[in-house]
């Protein structure tokens, strides 16, 4: 395999890149990332490069290094305060179809992409275990999702155009690792946990070394699919409480909505009403596609990663536990 790496520089990137890199099963390795990555962060082996994944100069990377393999990971998933939404749209979708346009016009074999369980969108009527042939439908407030959404769309749109460009997308549950710091785990991080009158709120949770081997395992089997990337089972939020010894406020929808519009308006919270969905209507990603198509099986757990996760934070002097 000839394989690069887009957001080779983020969360997700530096550890795939390590995995891979360790394994010396690639015969070149491409990291890139729209920042140079700092030398005490490069790896032997690896080649980096500072590339922007909306540069037209893209194409010419793959065709240089001649590439037959590309996982594709760049995308804003937290947005900085100086982010917009017409930024983000550009990264994560305009960049999306340069790349494959990229792809498809030197050749490549193998396409890998990081999705989102934020694809299928926090919806009233969601199932209670969403699958694959789940419609995804994102959601217009949520920029993540709503991007999310569009770029599955048009990854569907180039099977149907280019089969010789094989895809691999993978629809991602919460990641939880020692050093994940984001908008969910800062929910856990709360004296009380929020909760909504009427909704249990679950979480699915996925290992990230349990998504290094996913996506390592999709390498090595060449498999195409679109897979939801999560751990068996779900924790719903009054049982995270619970696990954490925390009490849990617990709030009727509409004061919840009305409290998040006034705080936005009045700019004193970055969250809108938008956000009651996010907490109300979480998608539960079911995981047998993953495990009986594709042959892998996450070693841990929702519930397994979600205390390797209290643990480690315990462990940094940063407890979560009361």
């Amino acid at each position: 395999m000839r394989v690069l790496v887009t957001g080779a520089d983020g969360f997700l990137g530096r550890s795939l890149v390590q995995a891979l890199a360790a394994t010396g099963e690639a015969e070149l390795l491409v990291a890139q990332d729209v920042r140079e990555v700092p030398q005490e962060r490069r790896l032997s082996g690896v080649v980096y490069e500072k590339q922007d994944v909306r540069d037209a100069s893209l194409v010419h990377a793959l065709q240089g290094h001649r590439i037959d393999t590309v996982v594709h990971l760049a995308s804003i998933v937290t947005p900085g305060r100086d982010s917009n939404r017409e930024l983000e749209y550009s990264v994560d979708v305009l960049g999306s179809k340069n790349l494959l346009d990229a792809c498809v016009a030197t050749g490549v074999r193998q396409l890998l992409v990081s999705s989102s369980g934020a694809a299928y969108g926090y919806h009233a009527d969601n199932p209670d275990w969403i699958a694959e042939d789940q419609p995804v439908r994102g959601n217009q407030a949520f920029a993540y999702s709503h991007h999310k959404k569009l770029v599955e769309q048009m990854l569907a749109e180039y099977r149907q155009r280019h089969p010789a460009l094989q895809q691999t997308v993978f629809r991602i549950g919460t990641i939880l690792g020692e050093r994940v710091d984001n908008q969910i785990t800062a929910l856990f991080e709360k004296r009380r946990l929020l909760a909504i009158r009427g909704s249990a709120s679950p979480f699915v949770f996925i290992w990230d070394e349990d998504v290094c081997g996913a996506f390592l395992h999709a390498l090595r089997q060449g498999r195409a699919g679109v897979y939801n990337l999560a751990g068996d089972g779900a924790l719903p939020i009054r049982e995270i409480a619970s696990r954490l010894g925390k009490p849990v406020l617990e709030l009727p929808a509409g004061l919840l909505r009305s409290a998040l519009a006034i705080g936005s308006a009045l700019g004193i919270s970055r969250y809108g009403p938008e956000q009651l969905d996010f907490l109300r209507y979480r998608p539960v990603l079911l995981n047998t596609r993953l495990k009986n198509e594709l042959g892998f099986v996450p070693a841990k757990t929702s519930a397994q990663a979600f205390e390797a996760f209290v643990a480690a934070r315990a462990a940094q002097g940063r407890p979560l536990k009361r």
